[in-house]
């Protein structure tokens, strides 16, 4: 099985998780500085020590500076790092690995991924916890009491307790679980399913699938508003956003870029971010700015070729954007709704993560 995941987003092969499988050793904790020759530093915040991070299918992790846009350091491993994110208190990373795959040996293609944590200001490893076949995405309860983790081949979400670093649940979802986040009170993960038309909501108190809202074709990721009522959902297939009202289960269908990748909802609820990465051979460039109470897109913000991964500084005025075919970054101003700077990092950028 070929090592990269770009191939799940297109429609000739939507169920196609394609990350690597086989045997692989421990994943090496290296820092590594880099130069980066991008334009001047932003003036972004005044906290010191706050960093972004970059999930690399090319088999690291990259450490950008927030204050500067300059990466600052490389934590390498052996396999696929899909995805990235830090814990609500800033002091953990985050990571899904599908392990690198060793030619000839056909027990290695069952070979289980992991999620490994990290000490974000050191970037040492903390702890790797085996997870399901081919994670995916990996997300925090807002409590700092569990992680989460998709096993998109498996059809379940692998629960983490983070006291003990070992898997305490095992929640069957839909086919094909991928993107997801959970919502502020930790009661409930939304999971979309990419092999099937909807989201599995999960239920973290009894740690079961709840109900199943079906918003449309191959849906990647989910966002949630932290008044809990609104869920946005990208669904690549359509090349839309769902805006669906939790409540009644009402789905609105906003038309975005083509094949929409991760979605991010801005911290004041205001807005959602569309990442538009289309395909390999026809990649999109753009980010989609939706406003929620008006539904309707505000701005189309050129980016790199095949945006992927988006998330906002938590003062809502910056936006990141991975762009998986230009192995960089877009930084965008949201008040001018444009890229102001562009940050080179690892092979193949994916998933994306801030520190609070």
């Amino acid at each position: 099985m070929r090592k990269t995941a770009i191939v799940w987003l297109s429609l000739l092969a939507m169920l196609a998780f394609v990350l690597g499988g086989c045997a692989a050793n421990s994943p090496q904790d290296k820092t590594e500085p880099e130069k980066n020759g991008q334009p001047a530093a932003l003036e972004q915040t005044q906290e010191t020590n706050k960093f972004y991070f970059t999930a690399n299918e090319g088999g690291s992790i990259s450490k950008i500076d927030a204050r500067t846009n300059k990466v600052v350091g490389t934590i390498k491993v052996d396999g696929a790092v899909h995805n990235v994110q830090v814990s609500p208190d800033g002091a953990i990373l985050g990571a899904t690995l599908v392990p690198a795959m060793q030619h000839g040996h056909d027990q290695s293609m069952d070979m289980k991924g992991m999620a490994l944590f990290y000490d974000t200001e050191t970037n040492e490893l903390i702890k790797k916890v085996e997870v399901g076949h081919h994670p995916a995405h990996i997300v925090f309860t807002e409590n700092g009491k569990y992680a989460l983790v998709t096993n998109n081949e498996d059809n379940n979400v692998s629960v983490i307790d983070l006291a003990s670093y070992s898997v305490i649940e095992t929640i069957p979802t839909g086919k094909g679980p991928h993107g997801f986040r959970i919502s502020k009170d930790s009661q409930y993960a939304y999971v979309a399913n990419m092999g099937e038309d909807s989201v599995s909501v999960l239920n973290l108190q009894t740690m079961k699938e709840e109900k199943k809202i079906t918003v449309g074709s191959i849906p990647v990721t989910t966002g949630i508003t932290s008044d809990g009522k609104t869920l946005v959902v990208t669904l690549n297939a359509e090349n839309a956003l769902a805006i669906v009202d939790v409540t009644s289960g009402k789905v609105e269908k906003i038309p975005v870029g083509q094949g929409p990748a991760q979605v991010y909802v801005s911290p004041d609820d205001t807005f959602a971010y569309v990442a538009n990465q289309g395909t390999k051979e026809a990649p999109s460039h753009s980010v989609s700015k939706i406003n929620l109470k008006t539904k309707q897109v505000v701005a189309t913000i050129e980016t790199g070729n095949g945006a992927h991964g988006v998330v906002t500084s938590p003062d809502g005025k910056y936006v990141f954007v991975t762009n998986m075919f230009d192995n960089t970054v877009s930084v965008i101003d949201q008040e001018q709704n444009k890229a102001i700077q562009t940050v080179q990092v690892g092979e193949m950028p994916n998933g994306i993560s801030i520190m609070p």
